[in-house]
C-alpha cells in the first residue's frame, strides 16, 4: 500500500460555489502537486409519481453550453445543512411538488480524483402539488418519464449525468424495474 502525506494545502481560488487549492503532496518519496476542488455538498432527490413515472428537470448547464435532463439536485445553504432538508427544498424550487416522504437512497462523490463534492440522494413519492420558487436565472421544464426510457438514455449514452445516472439505476435495481 503506498504511502502518502499532504505537506502543504494553498488556497488558490475562491468562487461562489466551491474553492480551489494547490496541494503539495508525497507518495512514496515522489513530491507532486495536485489541484484540490473544495465543495460543501449538494443534495438530489428522484421524485417519483403515483404511476410509477420519474420527475426529471431540463435545464442548461453552463459548463457544458446546453440543456440537460436531470434529477432536482442543489447545494447546500450551508456545510452543516442536512442532506435531506436541502433535497426536499430543491424538489420544490426545482418541480413545484413537494413530498413529507424522502427516503435516504444513496450518497455519491462525483469526482473524486481532484474534488470532496459529495451529494446525497433521496427518493420522493407522495407528491404533493405546490409551486416552483426559482432563481432569477433559472429556466426548468418538468418532464415525467417512464423509468424504462431513462434507462435506455443511460445505456445509449444519451443521459449522462453522473448524479443522475447513479440515482435512477439504483432505484430502478432496488425496485426491480428494467
Amino acid at each position: 500500500m503506498e504511502q502518502s502525506n499532504r505537506l502543504n494545502r494553498e488556497l488558490a481560488y475562491t468562487g461562489t460555489i466551491l474553492k480551489v487549492y494547490r496541494d503539495t503532496v508525497v507518495t512514496n518519496g515522489v513530491q507532486k502537486i495536485y489541484d484540490f476542488i473544495h465543495h460543501d455538498g449538494a443534495a438530489a432527490v428522484l421524485p417519483v409519481l403515483e404511476d410509477g413515472r420519474i420527475l426529471m428537470v431540463r435545464q442548461h448547464r453552463n459548463a457544458l453550453d446546453r440543456f440537460t435532463l436531470e434529477i432536482p439536485a442543489g447545494k447546500l445553504d450551508a456545510p452543516d445543512e442536512p442532506m435531506i432538508e436541502c433535497a426536499a427544498r430543491e424538489l420544490e424550487e426545482e418541480t413545484g411538488y413537494r413530498s413529507d416522504s424522502l427516503e435516504y437512497l444513496m450518497t455519491i462523490n462525483t469526482t473524486v480524483a481532484f474534488c470532496n463534492e459529495r451529494i446525497g440522494v433521496y427518493t420522493a413519492k407522495n407528491l404533493i402539488p405546490s409551486k416552483q420558487h426559482l432563481d432569477d436565472d433559472e429556466c426548468i421544464d418538468v418532464e415525467p418519464w417512464e423509468v424504462g426510457d431513462l434507462l435506455a438514455l443511460i445505456y445509449d449514452g444519451k443521459l449522462c449525468d453522473a448524479k443522475t445516472v447513479a440515482a435512477i439505476t439504483a432505484y430502478a435495481q432496488r425496485e426491480g424495474i428494467r
